[in-house]
């Protein structure tokens, strides 16, 4: 399934973030241009998106390499079909607790069933998008955001569920405590048609994997 093009031009983007805020002007000459890396597919995205929860990356890692591994492929995403064919011990023989294999059925129920259309995310409005995502169990809006910005390219997401997001404001803006999410909504508002290009510059200056890197 290809992945979406990007619907907005990177110079345009940063030309606007320079005008608008001078700690942006700083931190796109300190770190360069925006580079997003989109995941390869919406399915593949969203099931390690649930796999990663609260886990350190190398352990979540070694899990999906045991997981996809008992499917034939430790490269190639489990469908929805296999998913829903594992019984709980093949689950928990790969590591994956009971809550995400229930978190995992209902993402593949969802995705077979019809509920959820993921080729009809890309034509969808962004609250339309967090809207359907998040009606799948153990899909929140932070999964929701990361998905518009890193498969569907949208060019104005404001995670502020996120906390690299406001550390880095809270690095970039020499603030004495991290922002809450209601001030980090002001701090970013400057920022608008190019929110997600903003949001980027703070994982940045936050000096954190951004998190399409462990998606």
């Amino acid at each position: 399934m290809p992945t979406p093009r990007r619907r907005f031009s990177i110079r345009q983007a940063s030309a606007h973030l320079r005008d608008a805020d001078p700690i942006l002007a700083r931190l796109i000459d300190e770190h360069g241009s925006y580079q997003p890396r989109p995941s390869p597919d919406p399915w593949s995205a969203l099931v390690r998106a649930i796999l990663f929860q609260q886990l350190a990356g190398a352990a979540a890692s070694a899990i999906q390499r045991k997981w996809y591994g008992f499917y034939g492929d430790e490269e190639a995403t489990p469908t929805p079909e296999q998913i829903l064919e594992t019984s709980d011990e093949d689950f928990r023989a790969c590591g994956i607790s009971r809550q995400k294999m229930s978190y995992l059925r209902d993402l593949a129920l969802h995705t077979s069933d019809g509920r959820l259309k993921l080729t009809r995310l890309s034509r969808m409005s962004d609250d339309d998008v967090i809207k359907a995502l998040t009606a799948v169990k153990g899909v929140g809006e932070w999964t929701a955001h990361m998905h518009l910005m890193f498969h569907l390219g949208r060019p104005d997401i404001l995670p502020v569920g996120d906390l690299g997001v406001r550390k880095g404001m809270q690095v970039a803006y020499a603030l004495s405590e991290m922002p809450t999410p209601k001030e980090a909504i002001g701090i970013g508002a400057k920022w608008a048609p190019f929110r997600s290009v903003g949001s980027w510059y703070m994982w940045r200056a936050a000096d954190t994997f951004t998190p399409e890197q462990s998606m």
